[in-house]
């Protein structure tokens, strides 16, 4: 038996309702395909694969995240965080490639270990890809000697994976797809069948759901940057402990971590929604700055990094403009000459920040941003 769908009450429908209204919003302003678009995916993806893989301890900048997916060379990452986000990367690569994989798309086992060998192959000693054949223990986050939670025993999770399968495929059709993502990934924790790596696989899976309903781009929907931030990494251990208990424990109530969940999409909602206006309107208006300063549209590919606070690489400014080399070296030399841009570091760690020129620019977008609400505390 795994852990059970709660009943939603009201609440929890007006929240729901209002995530799809964001969402719908979100993708209205996708459909265009404005040429900002690719910039924020990846952007998005790099926070994602970040925040989940600081949850486990392998702290990386969300710099150094997008300087490996466009083929850089990492500032600051270690090479023993680096193997660890590639792998996590390529597995959030293959299930965004999954989002129009067909209707005859089904989970299987295969599947499921092959992402897990993407995200831990490189742990051979660790049984990547392969249901784990022994006892596994969660550790408190407070003192790692004192285990918080026992899976259930190795013999035991060939059946209960099955289990899971087949309620990926068929189970509970009619429940809102924020919570069945989130039940996936409570009972994969819960489960914990593999050796290592299990929590990136649970909140992998979430965003494969999400990325199987094809509503928006699954980077879009991802909680995870917002998990891995401090006090929420906090919160999320907490409320695990409290709904998975100590051991395996499926009659337990699931009611607490439904809630959690829905108030961390609702504000990842909120701030996707203001990223992208954000974006648009930071569009524009460097734009008409650039014009204004003799320059080409096609420059705001590199003011748009530095605009929201990333690190600006001139051969990452290359490929996004589609320029030749030549092109975007003297581009970047004006940006710099124009006082747009600040050129730090040197050779291959050369990169670029923004300059006194982008400030104004900043502020005056930047005016319009309203905190983000609660989304279970009524006005």
């Amino acid at each position: 038996m795994l852990y059970r769908t709660p009943p939603l009450d009201a609440d929890d429908h007006r929240v729901l309702d209002e995530i799809g209204e964001m969402r719908r919003t979100l993708r209205h302003a996708l459909r265009a395909q404005p040429r900002w678009s690719g910039q924020l995916r990846r952007n998005l993806t790099a926070r994602a694969i970040a925040g989940s893989n600081t949850i486990e301890g392998y702290a990386a900048t969300v710099d150094d995240v997008e300087a490996l997916m466009t083929g850089e060379e990492p500032l600051e990452t270690a090479d023993s965080v680096r193997v660890e986000l590639e792998g996590y990367q390529r597995a959030m690569t293959y299930i965004q490639a999954l989002a129009d994989a067909g209707d005859g798309f089904r989970y299987d086992a295969g599947l499921l270990n092959g992402l897990h060998f993407m995200l831990q192959g490189h742990h051979l000693d660790k049984r990547p890809g392969r249901w784990r054949d022994g006892p596994v223990y969660v550790t408190s986050p407070d003192d790692p000697l004192v285990p918080a939670y026992t899976a259930p025993a190795a013999g035991q999770v060939s059946a209960l994976m099955a289990e899971l399968i087949d309620w990926l495929n068929d189970g509970d059709p009619d429940t809102p797809v924020h919570v069945r993502a989130s039940m996936a990934h409570l009972n994969l924790v819960n489960v914990h069948p593999w050796k290592d790596g299990n929590g990136r696989m649970s909140r992998a899976l979430s965003t494969l759901v999400f990325a199987r309903e094809a509503l928006v781009p699954p980077e879009f929907c991802s909680i995870e940057e917002w998990l891995g931030r401090g006090q929420n990494t906090y919160a999320y251990y907490a409320v695990l402990q409290q709904v998975g208990g100590p051991r395996w424990s499926p009659d337990r109530d699931t009611r607490p971590w439904i809630r959690f969940c829905l108030d961390a999409h609702h504000r990842q909602a909120q701030q996707a929604q203001r990223r992208t206006d954000l974006l648009s309107r930071a569009w524009a208006g460097l734009g008409e700055a650039a014009a204004e300063s003799g320059l080409d549209e096609r420059v705001v590919f590199a003011l748009l990094p530095a605009f929201w606070g990333s690190r600006v690489r001139r051969t990452v400014y290359q490929r996004d403009a589609e320029l030749s080399e030549q092109q975007a070296i003297r581009d970047v030399r004006e940006l710099v000459r124009l006082g747009w841009l600040v050129p730090h570091g040197r050779a291959r760690a050369r990169h670029y920040g923004p300059g006194e020129r982008m400030e104004p620019v900043q502020n005056r977008i930047r005016q319009s941003v309203a905190p983000y609400r609660d989304p279970y505390l009524r006005a």
